[in-house]
């Protein structure tokens, strides 16, 4: 018989999910216990029920924006939108899309003038373009709600043993002694992603050995290349108790999932989001990646910025409701998705996201124009025994840079079928370059890209 979440709670997580984190919660004056509450009675509505919570939702919030952020009290007022107007979730498609440019060039008036102490946060700039923004305390609670009650989807909660694999300069350089301490009561260890030596990984698998976690969490590129090490020497990982493996913010391929649960002995459960958009979408252990419908209405779109129906794929454009220090209006993320137009058989009301195939900077484009997914190129490298790790660049329609960490050089056959397979792919014109070197180092964040492209494939 399954046991349910109460009934496998070791007492030590009962008192920290019950007692310890509510009062930490309480004290940054976050109302994120309450709200995970109702967002764990609000899953279980069915489809429609939540559309009318969506629409009350958002009528409120561009109500309140266009009360106190002056941005939009220009912005409603120069294209004639009254928010008390919207009769449905489509109307959003009269407002224009918030860009990243958009955000730059209105910083100060995306500030609500009721708003208190904002954080500053920014991203990492992965798509060639860092973007500084800010958070209010109401936006972090839902976003902590969200995340908190889709952990415990899987049987863990806040309190059981925890190892992040993470590289964000955010998180790895606020590690004081308050932070440290309150770490160590939440038993969750944090794990530098972007210090990838052999010898550190063989410290990270001794340490997630000796600490026995009931959960990981991290990059699915950072969590594979350690899980590749361990089955590379022989280290036994899949005795320890790990009950699930919390992969985000990159593409989840099918191999990593494949090697990160083998190696674990767990199942590996795929989050959408960012610190930009929020936290948009998660798995359930049926398999669905449910949208936080109670905060976050998608889009999908076109190159036109048309929008497009379940089931075609297109750009992600997130409005987040609990926004309302510092909107995200029709944001659009340049992410790539295609939404689902089916229920969960796990019984959740919540819509779903297909599938997440990645950022546009993940799209290759070849010489005739044709869009693809770097999946077409990176099968051709990945099946291949004599490659440890590799990295394609994609610098221009003419040019694409092939980087390969191979346990031996490769001979003049096998790096002659490899530039051909690419240029069948690319255009036989286009200039393969390859070369091999010692090792591939992470990006900045931690994160290991397969296919980084420089060109605007959308």
């Amino acid at each position: 018989m399954k046991k349910t979440l109460t009934e496998s709670k070791s007492l030590y997580t009962a008192w920290v999910s019950g007692c310890f984190f509510p009062l930490h919660e309480m004290l940054k004056r976050h109302t994120s216990v309450a709200l995970r509450k109702q967002l764990e009675v609000s899953q279980w509505w069915d489809g429609e029920r939540l559309q009318e919570l969506q629409l009350k939702r958002l009528r409120d919030f561009l109500m309140q924006i266009q009360n106190h952020v002056p941005y939009y009290r220009h912005l409603f007022a120069d294209t004639g939108f009254n928010p008390a107007d919207v009769q449905c979730l489509s109307d959003l498609a009269r407002l224009p899309f918030l860009t990243k440019s958009v955000i730059k060039d209105n910083t100060d008036a995306l500030k609500s003038d009721m708003a208190g102490n904002l954080a500053r946060y920014n991203t990492g700039g992965s798509s060639g373009e860092p973007l500084v923004f800010f958070i209010g305390k109401n936006r972090t609670s839902h976003d902590i709600a969200a995340k908190w009650r889709a952990t415990r989807w899987w049987n863990v909660d806040i309190g059981d043993p925890e190892i992040v694999i993470w590289g964000s300069p955010i998180e790895l350089g606020a590690q004081d002694r308050l932070r440290n301490l309150r770490d160590w009561i939440l038993r969750t260890k944090l794990l530098p992603a972007f210090e990838m030596s052999e010898q550190k990984i063989d410290g990270f698998l001794a340490e997630i050995h000796a600490m026995r976690p009931k959960m990981l969490f991290g990059y699915p590129s950072a969590l594979a290349h350690i899980a590749r090490h361990a089955r590379a020497h022989d280290i036994q990982m899949n005795d320890i108790g790990v009950r699930v493996a919390f992969v985000t913010s990159e593409r989840l391929y099918d191999d990593q999932r494949k090697l990160i649960g083998e190696t674990f002995n767990c199942p590996v459960a795929n989050g959408y989001g960012g610190r930009d958009a929020g936290f948009i979408a998660h798995e359930c252990p049926d398999g669905g990646m449910h949208i936080s419908a109670e905060d976050i209405i998608i889009e999908i779109i076109d190159a036109q910025g048309n929008s497009l129906p379940p089931g075609k794929s297109g750009e992600i454009v997130v409005t987040h409701m609990a926004t309302h220090d510092f909107p995200f209006v029709r944001y659009r993320t340049g992410d790539i998705a295609i939404l689902h137009d089916k229920p969960c058989t796990c019984g959740r009301g919540l819509p779903l996201i297909r599938e997440v195939q990645g950022r546009s900077t993940d799209f290759v484009v070849a010489q005739d124009g044709t869009v693809m997914h770097g999946l077409a190129l990176i099968y051709i490298l990945r099946d291949l025994p004599q490659i440890e790790a590799f990295k394609i660049v994609q610098e221009s329609l003419d040019q694409t840079h092939i980087f390969l960490v191979c346990r031996e050089a490769l001979d003049k056959a096998l790096l002659l079928h490899i530039e051909r397979a690419f240029k069948t792919r690319l255009g036989q014109a286009v200039n393969v370059l390859i070369e091999q070197v010692t090792q591939i180092p992470a990006e900045k964040s931690g994160k290991f890209r397969y296919v980084v492209s420089k060109i605007a494939s959308r």
